[in-house]
């Protein structure tokens, strides 16, 4: 790979082209606000140019409602030989991009897994490295395509995990979404506490309620294209929480102290549920 197109200069294209840059690729920033491109240049993760020639691959670092038309825009263009997208839900937006006529064998979707609720503040080199990074190739991505979007992840030094787009989403809504929402309706039940219950919140719920903290618009926004496997989970969720409300109850009536069978295997369940989670792979130096 001796060339990228990143297309949309904010925090994720910006670290796409610093990561990129480690290894000697030749970035190119474009954005619709040229000083954001600009801001892009003086940090180090490109030029703030259109390429000289047609690239390897584009980087389509846009918000989700926008990478449909600005695929078709570079496409038509003949900007790169490949596109890929940092997208967090997939189904829809394969149909907004089918929806414009867009070659589909240049295209393999993807999206980066960088965490935190409010995502980074600043651009780093080392963002993605060690990070699962999804890529969800369809019957129509090109092998050209594939193999240059599983290089790029490469380079950028995350870890690359194929999907079909539907499996991706029900896989984000499984693992962030739903949580999401889970924790931001925990959060919100402290506003009906009086201040001395709030004041005896410790660092646990600290932890579990940090997610809360994202903007809303963008998570309503995300909540909003992923929403039938979003409403799947909650449904699940519900019906456990109801079951271990009646339980709780039935243990309040009968005096029983030793709890609940079904609570104790819901909390071993939660134990070895939270044990399948890997911690990413330590940065490089």
């Amino acid at each position: 790979m001796r060339s990228v197109v990143i297309v949309g200069a904010g925090v994720i294209g910006r670290s796409v082209g610093l990561a990129l840059r480690r290894h000697g690729v030749t970035t190119y920033l474009t954005d619709a606000d040229p000083e954001a491109a600009l801001a892009g240049e003086r940090c180090g993760a490109g030029f703030a140019a259109r390429p000289p020639r047609q690239a390897d691959i584009a980087v389509l670092a846009v918000p989700p409602d926008q990478v449909a038309p600005v695929l078709a825009e570079h496409q038509k263009l003949g900007t790169a030989r490949c596109y890929t997208d940092v997208s967090g839900v997939k189904v829809p937006l394969h149909r907004e991009v089918r929806a414009y006529g867009c070659d589909l064998t240049s295209l393999v979707s993807g999206a980066p897994v960088v965490g935190g609720g409010q995502g980074p503040a600043q651009p780093r080199a080392d963002l993605f490295d060690g990070r699962p990074w999804a890529l969800t190739p369809t019957e129509a991505t090109g092998n050209l395509a594939l193999n240059c979007a599983l290089e790029l992840v490469a380079l950028c030094g995350a870890v690359s995990v194929l999907l079909a787009p539907e499996a991706h989403d029900r896989a984000v809504a499984l693992v962030s979404h739903a949580p999401h929402l889970v924790v931001s309706l925990v959060a919100a039940r402290l506003l009906g506490g009086d201040e001395s219950a709030v004041r005896l919140a410790g660092q646990d719920l600290r932890d579990v309620t940090r997610t809360a903290d994202g903007d809303p618009e963008r998570w309503a926004e995300i909540l909003t294209a992923n929403a039938g496997p979003v409403a799947d989970q909650l449904d699940d969720w519900a019906a456990e929480a109801q079951a271990m409300a009646r339980e709780l109850r039935d243990a309040a009536r009968s005096g029983d102290a030793t709890g609940p069978v079904r609570l104790r295997e819901i909390l071993r369940f939660g134990a070895a549920g939270r044990a399948r989670i890997r911690e990413p792979d330590t940065p490089r130096p």
